[in-house]
């Protein structure tokens, strides 16, 4: 019986966010002959959702596959960004090598470190691609150096290090193994992977062995676990066990309803398969990621990576703002929770738990964008929703002690602007562990700082470095709890009464802060419509006209020249709101409020507080 193993090649694309592996992984697609001749295709196929082509980062691994000289190569697009860092974990027990993709004038940046460290700890193969080679101001030589200087920070073995290096342009398309070759397709790419990567490797004869390494979800199949076949055939129709390696009590009959295999973009729907190939499974209602599907008497499930623990939360609750329920579609708690129990179908790094209250949900998640794309995707669908600031989850050690996450932040800023970052991220209990000169007068600067210390800073941190910084941020695990920290230096403006803004009212306004809103914009009492440039908040009547006293002045209203107010970002927001403060979330508005909207209860709190 021919070994079909031979002929299958599974991959993952690794790199930091940014780096180009989501256009690369589109150029391999097209010149397998994917797609058809007069096809209409866009850029960056593999990033499916809205989102995550507007942002240009992937959030959610991606599986295709396309054929080279008769051999299939499953290919697996790994999001780079730290917060999806669980994502890449997993999916590296699926493959059997990486292609990491460097950026030829950045060159190795934090989170290439992270996805490295990982898969050479699996001891797994890699190719390197050394990407955007077009650009003008590349330096291949200098980034080369970088790459071998980090595998060998890395402890990699004397194999790993011998490893292929190619130059690539995914947006040219073509990849070259030197230099001064002619520049021609991404045929060196894929003679390099089927020659470096070896095949899967499994026994045909053994007892099946299928570790589920990512979930999907679909309305109408429900959940579908995608992985590798360790060993066996796996068939449909067949009862397996499903396992779990870190719960041995988990021991559930299964049968499998539909079996799939990647094919381009497409699942292609098969009866059985075997050893090394990456297969989605449906027909499983309690179906999660690292569960095993096993068969045969003596049925062992695979040792898997336990997916990281969230290090922050939010609560989510149902808008109760005077304006509830004029904008949004889904506005009750039961849509709410609906929705939220849904999320944790497909992300395995989200937590939701039910409060005291029916109206509210804590939910947990990996980092402030893990959140914030979830907060967005569901603004889309029509939701509407407050949420709280964001808060890290503490942690209590054998000893008793209180322990917060921290995080190691790498910033490559202009020298000149060091200082201020230094003065800044210490302020916020962070210590500097290295200071180094990177390229082109940039400064690379090394701290580590509780994760509670940067929340709400990359908006003040670009403001600093006037755009030009590159912050990075990886978790680091958790450590003594570091003492108080102050959020925001500046007070909020808020409305003092129900109406529309007027210009009169808030040009008075204009003169104690930054204003968020225009004339004509709808507000309640207890509204941040503002920020103060002192500490303190302070309550504005933004609805007052002008009292006339003749009728020559009724038009002079209009002579005012209000400064355009400051739009924010669904993050801007989520950083600027303070602890007794929330976000109103519609489809068509974000709003800042205060959490207790009436002032005199404020007050009343405010002094309960101050005892």
């Amino acid at each position: 019986m021919e070994n079909k193993q031979k002929y299958i090649r599974n991959v993952a694309i690794i790199a930091h966010v940014d780096h180009g592996k989501t256009t690369l992984v589109d150029e391999l697609l097209k010149q397998s002959g994917v797609f058809r001749a007069n096809q209409e295709i866009g850029e960056r196929i593999m990033d499916s959702n809205d989102l995550e082509k507007e942002r240009g980062i992937t959030i959610l691994s991606k599986n295709t596959a396309v054929s080279y000289q008769d051999t299939k190569i499953n290919i697996i697009d790994t999001p780079g960004h730290a917060d999806f860092g669980g994502e890449v974990e997993r999916v590296l027990k699926m493959v059997d090598g990486v292609v990491l993709v460097v950026d030829a004038y950045e060159g190795p940046m934090p989170q290439t470190k992270f996805v490295l460290g990982k898969a050479l700890a699996l001891k797994l193969p890699v190719v390197v691609c050394l990407n955007k080679i077009d650009r003008p101001e590349a330096r291949p030589k200098e980034v080369v150096d970088a790459v071998l200087e980090l595998f060998m920070d890395l402890d990699a073995s004397d194999e790993q290090l011998d490893c292929p290096f190619l130059y690539t342009s995914a947006k040219m398309g073509f990849a070259i193994r030197e230099l001064d070759e002619e520049r021609k397709d991404m045929t060196p790419l894929f003679q390099t992977i089927l020659e470096a990567i070896p095949a899967p490797f499994g026994d045909e004869t053994a007892d099946t062995q299928m570790l589920v390494s990512t979930i999907d979800y679909n309305e109408y199949i429900g959940r579908i676990g995608i992985g590798k076949i360790g060993n066996g055939i796996l068939s449909v129709g067949q009862e397996y066990l499903l396992l779990n390696y870190h719960e041995p009590e988990k021991k559930q009959k299964v049968k499998i309803g539909k079996l799939y295999e990647f094919d381009g973009l497409q699942k292609v729907e098969i009866n059985s398969a075997g050893p090394g190939s990456i297969v989605a499974v449906s027909g499983i209602a309690d179906l999660h990621v690292g569960d095993s599907i096993c068969g045969g008497d003596d049925a062992k499930p695979i040792a898997f990576v336990q997916v990281s623990e969230p290090t922050i939360a939010m609560y989510f609750m149902v808008n109760n703002s005077p304006l509830a329920g004029k904008e949004g579609k889904f506005i009750t708690s039961r849509h709410l929770r609906e929705r939220l129990f849904r999320e944790l179908n497909t992300d395995v790094s989200l937590r939701v738990e039910e409060t005291d209250s029916t109206e509210s949900f804590k939910v947990s998640g990996r980092g402030e964008l893990h959140l914030s794309i979830l907060i967005e995707n569901m603004r889309r669908e029509g939701f509407e929703f407050a949420v709280s600031k964001a808060e890290v989850l503490y942690q209590t050690d054998e000893k008793g002690k209180r322990m917060e996450p921290m995080e190691r932040v790498y910033i490559d800023v202009p020298e000149e602007f060091s200082g201020v970052i230094i003065q800044k991220l210490t302020e916020k209990k962070g210590e500097l562990l290295a200071m180094n000169p990177a390229h082109d007068g940039y400064m690379r600067l090394e701290f580590s700082i509780p994760s509670r210390g940067l929340i709400g800073y990359r908006g003040e941190f670009l403001t600093d470095t006037k755009g030009n910084g590159i912050l990075n941020t990886m978790f680091q695990g958790y450590g003594e709890y570091k003492g108080e920290l102050s959020y925001r230096k500046q007070g909020s403006l808020i409305a003092f009464e129900a109406g529309e803004a007027v210009a009169y009212g808030l040009f008075a306004a204009a003169e104690r802060g930054i204003l968020f809103i225009s004339p004509g914009e709808k507000v309640y009492a207890g509204m941040v419509i503002g920020q103060n440039a002192k500490t303190e908040d302070i309550e504005l009547n933004v609805c007052k006209t002008k009292k006339l006293t003749n009728t020559r002045a009724s038009g002079s209203d209009d002579a005012l020249k209000l400064s355009p107010p400051k739009q924010m970002s669904l993050e801007q927001c989520l950083e600027f709101i303070d602890t007794d403060e929330l976000l109103e979330v519609t489809p068509q508005n974000l709003r800042i409020r205060k959490k207790v909207l009436d002032q005199a209860e404020r007050k009343r709190m405010a002094k309960r507080n101050n005892v």
